[in-house]
């Protein structure tokens, strides 16, 4: 369940039986014609369609996280790794005053990658909470889907491009972009980086038809479901 469908007594509730949450991660950046918000979209919408049969509780997704490579793409916004790592630290520690122990931070962006370090540190200063990090998109099953639907699946293109993602005023080019070297790109100033990715997309077609893509997604849900699931230490 939503927390914006629950009020404080729902949760209250909702604690005496059970102690699991989920703290979706994205980041508000370019996505080539899809929207500036899609890693935050993805994560709260995988979290909340994984986690609705087991009626556990998902927050609203953080969505700003470490993009300062996309700086130059208007609308781009990025954290300073300090500035995500004290939000995080902060959204899970008021979490846990809650009474919430069994976390599991669903993360839609590749950048926000210090707060699973982030996570492991956490559990060695609480060792009553029991943290899980989770890249819903390259879990093993639903990266396994991806590469069989197209290897180029990255950034910006069909790989991000779901009926939720669109916008109705920027449909997706047809063809097949080539793709970037993305070693270069890396160590390359956010300036050149634009030059590089031109659109913003790292490359492969900008959409599959949307029964490859619901499939995967599917898949994305599936997994994040057994990861909210289990296995917990033992208490």
């Amino acid at each position: 369940m939503r927390i914006a469908d629950a009020n404080w007594r729902d949760i209250e509730d909702y604690l005496a039986r059970d102690d699991r949450c989920v703290l979706p991660f994205g980041s508000t950046e370019q996505h080539a014609g899809l929207s500036l918000c899609v890693d935050a979209i993805l994560a709260e919408r995988v979290a909340v369609e994984a986690a609705e049969p087991l009626g556990v509780p998902v927050y609203p997704a953080m969505p700003f996280g470490l993009a300062p490579y996309f700086a130059s793409f208007p609308g781009s916004v990025s954290l300073r790794v300090e500035t995500l790592l004290a939000v995080a630290r902060d959204l899970i520690e008021s979490a846990a005053g809650s009474g919430f122990r069994r976390i599991l931070i669903v993360n839609g962006h590749g950048g926000n990658a210090p707060v699973g370090a982030l996570a492991l540190q956490m559990m060695t200063e609480r060792p009553e909470l029991s943290i899980k990090f989770h890249n819903w998109y390259n879990a093993p099953r639903t990266w396994a889907a991806a590469m069989a639907a197209d290897a180029s699946a990255s950034h910006g293109n069909w790989f991000e491009n779901f009926p939720w993602t669109r916008l109705a005023h920027a449909p997706a080019p047809d063809g097949r972009k080539p793709q970037v070297n993305t070693a270069l790109m890396k160590a390359s100033p956010p300036v050149k980086v634009r030059e590089m990715l031109q659109d913003g997309s790292f490359g492969g077609p900008w959409q599959l038809p949307d029964v490859v893509t619901q499939a995967i997604w599917d898949t994305g849900v599936a997994e994040t479901r057994e990861a909210l699931e289990g296995p917990w230490p033992t208490r």
